[in-house]
């Protein structure tokens, strides 16, 4: 299968996987504007040469949108291959080539955010762990630091203190996202204005720093939904998801 590195010679005539539209429809030119500020910070996106999700995207941890410490390694932002692209070793292939890249740039080994179980949007823990990856940290409700370290001496990663325990002081909903993911651009103002027909208190907070997300209040920087101070779910909601969400808290 053949792998092609997206740059900003051809960040315009290729599709990003997870969002294959015109460059016009939001979520295609949000997240093409975020990658083609990341590529000075050493971002790669590489895909396979195909119409669909079989990529893997991934950033020095340095310069990660990500409350983590990982000084040295490399972190995955996030490997997807679904549908009729499973199955055929397409991830493992994503994964050695950016093993290969990695070793070649002089890093300690990869990291990447989990969970105890499979969620949405969150890297597979069973197929981390089948090619090797080890539990580094953990952070609540169920989010898990795993990392592969190419030496055996290699420090061990972890989530920044604060956000182990995933809380904020202010009431009412609160979103904090990012356009690390082209869904957002979509989905958030369909929740921000569901929240408003109905009344409900919302805020949404845009990170549109790595200084910023390195100090998110959750491990999830892209999109974390928090209610009454407490971390509700890292899921992008639709409206019809984001309804039962407010059904279930007014039981």
């Amino acid at each position: 299968m053949k792998i092609i590195t997206l740059t900003k010679d051809n960040l315009e005539k290729e599709h990003i996987c997870c969002a294959i539209s015109n460059n016009k429809d939001c979520q295609v030119a949000s997240k093409k504007q975020w990658l083609s500020k990341r590529f000075a910070d050493g971002l790669v996106f590489k895909k396979c040469d195909v119409r669909g999700k079989c990529f893997i995207e991934y950033i020095p941890a340095e310069k990660a949108w990500s409350p983590i410490e990982a000084d040295g390694y490399m972190y995955i932002n996030c490997l997807w291959v679904s549908g009729q692209f499973k199955g055929q070793g397409n991830a493992g292939l994503l994964l050695d080539e950016c093993i290969r890249d990695s070793k070649e740039k002089g890093k300690k080994g990869l990291v990447a955010l989990s969970s105890k179980k499979k969620l949405p949007f969150l890297s597979d823990p069973k197929f981390l762990r089948y090619k090797g990856f080890v539990l580094a940290d953990t952070a609540e409700p169920s989010y898990e630091l795993l990392y592969l370290p190419f030496e055996g001496n290699a420090p061990k990663p972890g989530f920044k203190d604060h956000v182990k325990t995933p809380k904020i002081s202010e009431q009412g909903f609160v979103l904090y996202y990012t356009n690390q993911c082209p869904f957002t651009a979509k989905y958030v103002p369909l929740i921000e204005k569901e929240a408003k027909q109905k009344g409900v208190e919302f805020k949404s907070i845009h990170i549109e720093t790595a200084e910023q997300a390195q100090n998110a209040p959750a491990p999830f920087t892209t999109y974390s939904l928090f209610y009454k101070g407490e971390f509700l779910t890292n899921e992008i909601l639709s409206e019809k998801k984001f309804e039962k969400i407010l059904f279930l808290l007014n039981k």
